[in-house]
């Protein structure tokens, strides 16, 4: 999930057409080292916290079906966490870096969720709402100062940008529906012998077609009251 937001925020930026300029975009940390190696206008987005969300979540399973409405399996609630970016920029000249945080956050405060359309993988999957606030009230966590200070580096001009975002639960598959009759067989007699007894076997009513061992062949499978298959009009 949490490469999915870095994808949807490159994209959200790119849209902005600041790679278009010849701004390089990353998700690398701001260290000395980096920023010495650095040869080109650069925009770091450096995620530095991870927490979850822990008043939303919730307990239980929901069904998942197949394009006939069959369960297929099951899979538990999201669960959301909050990721916290540190934004900056980077060129050599202050004036410049503050002119591309300008860009930046104007990209960001367009809206309060990631488009559905930049969403890739599980969170496009899922269809659930990424939220997302640049340059919002202080949250819980380490300060910008203790970032930089965690980092090696000086204290300059950031973005501090917060997306939640929701991990998909776990699943669990079902086993295939039942579609062929149970065997009944006699138990063996008291006295231990074997009851000669070759079975019955049960199926559904109405079955016919059977295979050479008595199988009855594949039917239609109706579905619950209130339950229609997926694709088809609602009366």
């Amino acid at each position: 999930m949490i490469h999915e937001v870095d994808e949807g925020l490159r994209l959200l930026l790119a849209e902005a057409g600041l790679e278009d300029s010849g701004v390089d975009l990353v998700f690398d940390a701001p260290t000395k080292e980096w920023s010495a190696r650095r040869n080109a206008p650069t925009i770091s987005v450096f995620l530095h916290a991870i927490r979850e969300d822990a008043g939303r979540r919730r307990t239980g399973t929901a069904e998942i079906h197949d394009d006939a409405g069959v369960v297929t399996g099951w899979r538990t609630p999201p669960r959301w966490f909050e990721l916290t970016y540190l934004v900056t920029a980077w060129t050599n000249r202050p004036q410049d870096e503050h002119r591309l945080l300008s860009e930046v956050l104007r990209a960001l405060v367009r809206t309060d969720t990631l488009p559905a359309r930049l969403l890739t993988g599980s969170l496009a999957e899922l269809g659930l709402t990424v939220d997302i606030e640049a340059a919002g009230p202080g949250a819980d966590g380490p300060s910008a100062s203790d970032v930089w200070s965690a980092l090696g580096g000086e204290l300059k001009a950031a973005i501090d940008l917060r997306v939640v975002a929701p991990l998909a639960g776990e699943r669990a598959a079902a086993g295939p529906p039942v579609t062929e009759g149970l065997v009944m067989r006699a138990a063996p007699a008291v006295d231990g012998t074997a009851a000669e007894d070759p079975g019955r076997r049960l199926r559904y009513d109405g079955a016919g077609d059977l295979d050479a061992q008595g199988f009855a062949a594949e039917r239609e499978r109706q579905l619950p009251p209130g339950r229609r298959k997926r694709g088809s009009a609602a009366r």
